[in-house]
C-alpha cells in the first residue's frame, strides 16, 4: 500500500486529552495545521534559545566563549605584565646606579687608590713644550705655575672652572647647595675641573647625567645636568680635558646649567677658594 501524501495533508487528527476527573473534550486538526504549529513551535524554541545563548552568560558554559569584558581583562593583564617587566627593568637599573654611587663616593673618601699608583701616572702635567694642540690654557698655565711655585702636595688643590659660563648660585650647603651652579646653554663644553679617574658616568634620576672625577689627595669632583656624557668610567683625565656637554637633564633643575661641585674626604667645599684667580 502506497503513502499518498496528499491525502495525508488533507486528513484530520483528533486529539482526545485523558483528564481523570472531567468531561471528555475531543480536538480536531487538520493535519497540515498540526505540521505548522510545530513548526512555528521549533522556530520559537530555537530562537529562545538563541537568545539565551547570545545575551546570557549561559554561552560561556556551553560554548566556552570568552565575551568582550573577558577579552578586554585578558587585554589589560597583558598591558600590566609589560608595565610590570618594564618597571622591573627600571627598578634594576636604578639600583644599579645607587650601587655604582656608593662605589663612587667609598672609592672618593678611601685609600683604596694610592696616587702612587701607576694609573696616576697619566696625570701629571705635561711641560709647556709637550702639551699638545688644543690643550686648555688653563692647564698649561697651572702646569708652569704649579712647576715653578708649588710643591707636589699642594699641587693637587688647584682646580680650574669647569665651565665659562657666569656664576648664578653660591656654595650654600646649608640649604642643601654643595655646589655652584654656572648659567650656560645646552651642548657647552663641561671640562674636568683637575685631572683624575671618572668612576661615574651616568644618568641618574635626580641629577640627570652626572660625571664624577676622583682626584689625588681625596677630593672629588661631580657635574650634573649634563646633556651628554663624552667619558666613561674609569677614563683617566687630565684636567682641562671635554669631558660633557652641559644640559637641563633630571628633576632637580629648572633650566640648562652646570652644577658642579668638589668634596674632600666625603665633606662638601666651597669650589670658589680653589679656583685660580
Amino acid at each position: 500500500m502506497k503513502l499518498n501524501f496528499k491525502e495525508i495533508f488533507k486528513s484530520t487528527v483528533y486529539i482526545t486529552p485523558n483528564f481523570p476527573n472531567g468531561e471528555t473534550v475531543r480536538y480536531r486538526f487538520k493535519f497540515s495545521q498540526l505540521v505548522l504549529y510545530f513548526i512555528i513551535l521549533a522556530l520559537f524554541i530555537m530562537l529562545l534559545t538563541l537568545s539565551m545563548l547570545s545575551f546570557t552568560p549561559l554561552k560561556n558554559v556551553v560554548f566556552l566563549y570568552e565575551n568582550s569584558e573577558l577579552r578586554t581583562q585578558a587585554a589589560r593583564s597583558v598591558e600590566l605584565e609589560k608595565k610590570i617587566v618594564f618597571l622591573t627593568k627600571e627598578l634594576e637599573s636604578i639600583s644599579s646606579t645607587n650601587k655604582k654611587l656608593e662605589y663612587a663616593f667609598i672609592l672618593a673618601t678611601s685609600d683604596s687608590i694610592d696616587s702612587t699608583d701607576a694609573i696616576y701616572d697619566s696625570l701629571k702635567y705635561e711641560p709647556l713644550e709637550n702639551l699638545p694642540y688644543g690643550g686648555n690654557i688653563y692647564a698649561a698655565f697651572t702646569g708652569l705655575f704649579t712647576k715653578y711655585f708649588l710643591n707636589d702636595s699642594e699641587v693637587k688643590t688647584i682646580f680650574i672652572k669647569p665651565s665659562k659660563g657666569l656664576i648664578i648660585n653660591e656654595f650654600n650647603p646649608e640649604e642643601g647647595h654643595f655646589g655652584i651652579d654656572f648659567a650656560v646653554t645646552s651642548g657647552s663644553s663641561v671640562f674636568a675641573a683637575n685631572g683624575g679617574v671618572i668612576i661615574f658616568a651616568d644618568f641618574t634620576l635626580d641629577d640627570g647625567n652626572k660625571i664624577i672625577i676622583q682626584h689625588d689627595n681625596g677630593y672629588i669632583t661631580i657635574y650634573k645636568h649634563c646633556s651628554q656624557i663624552i667619558k666613561k668610567e674609569r677614563d683617566v683625565v687630565v684636567q682641562g680635558e671635554l669631558i660633557g656637554l652641559s644640559g637641563n637633564t633630571g628633576k632637580n633643575t629648572t633650566g640648562p646649567h652646570l652644577h658642579f661641585e668638589i668634596w674632600k674626604d666625603g665633606r662638601p667645599i666651597n669650589p670658589k677658594e680653589f679656583f685660580i684667580k
